[in-house]
C-alpha cells in the first residue's frame, strides 16, 4: 500500500481555476486514510502560500509546507551554492520577490550579474533577453527553474519556460548549466523529505510523460498518469516513457485505493 501521494497541479488537480472533478473527494480520503500528501508544481509565478490558498480556495485545505513548487527548490539551492549572489531574473514579480526575501540582490548591470535565473516569465520581451544576453557572455551561470514547453490551462496550452530558455540560448550558444524543476531529482527529493517516507513507499500522479513519469521511473518511485492535462492517449501509446498506472482523471484513485 502506498503511504505517500505526490500530486502535479495543473492539469493533474486542476485546469486554470477549475478544479478536476473528484480531486478534492480523493485527497480527503487519501488523507482520512492517513497517507501523506504532496502537490508539486513546475510554475514558479506564485509562492507555495499562493498555491496552498488556491487549494485551499478550491476545496482542498493545504498547507504551505504541503506545496514543493521550482521557486522553492531554486532558492534553496541558490542559498547553498551562492548565499547572497547578485542575480538578474527573468521571471514574474513573485519569484522576483521570493529570492530577493532569501537575501539575493536583484539587478539589471550585466557586469554584476552572477546569475541569470530563467523562469516561466508572461512578460518576457526583448530587454530581458539583451540583459541576459549581455550577462551571460560575460560569464554569469544560466540556470532554470523548469523545462516545461507549454502549461496547461483550461482551454488548451500557452508557452511555458522552455521558450525563455530557448531564447537566450539562442543568442548566447550557451547551453543552461541546471534545471531544478521536474524532472530534476532536486524537487522529488524536497517533497520526499517533507514526507518522510522512501521512494518505494510513494506513487507520483501527473498529467506530463516527459517530467512527471521520466522523474518518478528515474527517482524508483512508481507513477501514474492522468489524461486531463497534456497527456492523450495517442501520445501515450508513441511514449518511450510509460507509467505504471494509467488514469482517466485523478477520482480514478478511488478504484487505486481500494485495490492497492
Amino acid at each position: 500500500m502506498f503511504r505517500g501521494f505526490i500530486f502535479d497541479l495543473d492539469g493533474t488537480v486542476y485546469l486554470s481555476d477549475a478544479l478536476i472533478p473528484g480531486a478534492d473527494r480523493v485527497i480527503r480520503l487519501l488523507r482520512e486514510g492517513g497517507r501523506k500528501v504532496v502537490f508539486l508544481s513546475n510554475k514558479p509565478i506564485q509562492t507555495r502560500e499562493d498555491y496552498a490558498s488556491k487549494l485551499t480556495r478550491l476545496g482542498i485545505p493545504t498547507q504551505p509546507d504541503e506545496v514543493i513548487n521550482s521557486t522553492f527548490v531554486m532558492t534553496n539551492y541558490l542559498k547553498k551554492v551562492a548565499p547572497g549572489a547578485k542575480l538578474f531574473v527573468v521571471g514574474e514579480p513573485p519569484f522576483v520577490e521570493e529570492l530577493r526575501r532569501a537575501g539575493f540582490t536583484i539587478t539589471e548591470e550585466p557586469k554584476e550579474i552572477q546569475y541569470v535565473v530563467v523562469a516561466f516569465d508572461r512578460t518576457f520581451e526583448y530587454h530581458k533577453l539583451d540583459v541576459a544576453f549581455q550577462a551571460i557572455k560575460r560569464g554569469a551561470h544560466f540556470v532554470a527553474t523548469n523545462p516545461d514547453r507549454t502549461c496547461p490551462v483550461e482551454g488548451g496550452e500557452i508557452p511555458d519556460c522552455a521558450g525563455m530558455i530557448a531564447a537566450i540560448e539562442a543568442v548566447t550558444t550557451q547551453k543552461v548549466e541546471l534545471i531544478v524543476g521536474k524532472p530534476s531529482p532536486m524537487i522529488i527529493e524536497a517533497a520526499l523529505e517533507v514526507m518522510g517516507l522512501k521512494p518505494d513507499d510513494c506513487i507520483l500522479i501527473g498529467d506530463r510523460l516527459e517530467t512527471d513519469i521520466k522523474m518518478g521511473k528515474e527517482s524508483g518511485i512508481a507513477t501514474g498518469i492522468v489524461l486531463t492535462g497534456v497527456t492523450d492517449e495517442k501520445t501515450l501509446k508513441e511514449s518511450a516513457i510509460y507509467p505504471d498506472f494509467i488514469f482517466q482523471s485523478i477520482a480514478d484513485l478511488q478504484d487505486l485505493m481500494v485495490w492497492r
